[in-house]
Order: structure tokens, then C-alpha cells, then sequence
């Protein structure tokens, strides 16, 4: 909980009360390998925080599944279009290692928004890193190419590129296994 609380302290002025409201509600798990935590069509019900491994984001395809997004440690994520709208998503959420998560339910959040006064500053924060994770991407496809955002992703995360599969880090960057090969060969030539 201590990672949470550094999370939240420059953000939020917890009281211990919301504070001890918002970790008591908070359900800690873990979950193997390549467990898919929200199906296509599944309606998102959690906000999640990971305190170890890493999550990707996956729209299946008959030929080769699509990752469009990562979560990483220490981070929130979640199919947040779902979540807000509580229409089913269009998207899997899937364990990419063994991963330990804290999560809560959409009604035990509106549960803290109600209960506090600075209960809606937790969820605009975690509303805000999500947005700020899919702009950042946005403008990385727009402004950069797929050698700078291999590089971008590289120096923000490179022990877990490093251990990640290629097929993963080639779609989340928008090119195929065999280009990122010619990317990563020229980079250490």
C-alpha cells in the first residue's frame, strides 16, 4: 500500500480515513502468465494498479492478435472507455508475466466519490494517466517513426522490453516481428 500512497501523496490530500476507505476496498491479486483479465464484449469493472509484471492491450485477430497498448509497474490501467461508458469492450486485457494487481469495482469507487469529498481526485487522477498514456502514443504515430518509438519505448522501459516477446513490442509499435529485427540490427550497427 505504501506504493499507492507515494502515488497519490502529491496528488490527493489523503486523510488517513479515505486513505484506509480507499486500500480497505482495494482487492490485491495475483495472476499467471498470459491471463486474460477482461474479455472482448465484457463490460471493464475495475480500475487496476499493478504492483509487479506488466499488462498488455490486445484487439484478437484471426492471423496475429494486435497490442495497442502496455501497463506497466506502478501503474493504473484499465479498458477506461468501458469502464465510463459501461458499454462492452472492444479490446482484451491481458497479463504479458506473472502479475500482482491491486483493483477496485466501478460501485465501490463511486462508493468513495460519494463518501468523500476528495474521493473524485483518485479517479480523476487515474483518468488523467490514461489519457496522458494514449495521447503520448497518438503523437508518437503521428510525429515519430517506428525506430524512434522503439527507441522511445527502449529508454522508458528497457528491462521489460528486454524480457518482453518481439511480436508484442512490433505490433505495439505498427510494425511486423521481421522490420523490428532490421530496427534493432541497425541500432546496435
Amino acid at each position: 500500500m505504501e506504493i499507492l500512497k507515494e502515488y497519490f501523496k502529491d496528488v490527493v490530500e489523503f486523510d488517513n480515513e479515505l486513505f484506509e476507505a480507499f486500500t480497505q476496498k482495494l482487492k490485491r491479486v495475483v495472476y499467471p502468465k498470459k491471463t486474460v483479465l477482461l474479455e472482448v464484449g465484457e463490460v471493464e469493472d475495475h480500475i487496476w494498479f499493478i504492483e509487479s509484471g506488466d499488462v498488455r492491450f490486445v484487439i484478437p485477430t484471426f492471423e496475429e492478435d494486435m497490442t495497442f497498448g502496455f501497463a506497466f509497474q506502478n501503474e493504473f490501467f484499465s479498458a477506461y472507455d468501458s469502464f465510463i461508458t459501461r458499454i462492452p469492450s472492444g479490446y482484451q486485457l491481458k497479463t504479458i508475466s506473472e502479475t500482482v494487481v491491486y483493483k477496485i469495482t466501478y460501485s465501490e469507487l463511486e462508493e468513495l466519490y460519494k463518501q468523500f469529498e476528495n474521493g473524485a481526485k483518485i479517479g480523476r487522477q487515474m483518468a488523467e494517466a490514461s489519457f496522458i498514456r494514449k495521447k503520448n502514443r497518438e503523437m508518437a504515430f503521428l510525429t515519430q517513426s517506428a525506430e524512434e518509438r522503439y527507441l522511445d519505448l527502449f529508454s522508458s522501459k528497457p528491462t521489460i522490453i528486454k524480457n518482453m516477446p518481439l511480436k508484442y513490442v512490433a505490433s505495439y509499435i505498427g510494425v511486423t516481428p521481421q522490420a523490428l529485427s532490421r530496427i534493432r540490427a541497425r541500432i546496435v550497427a
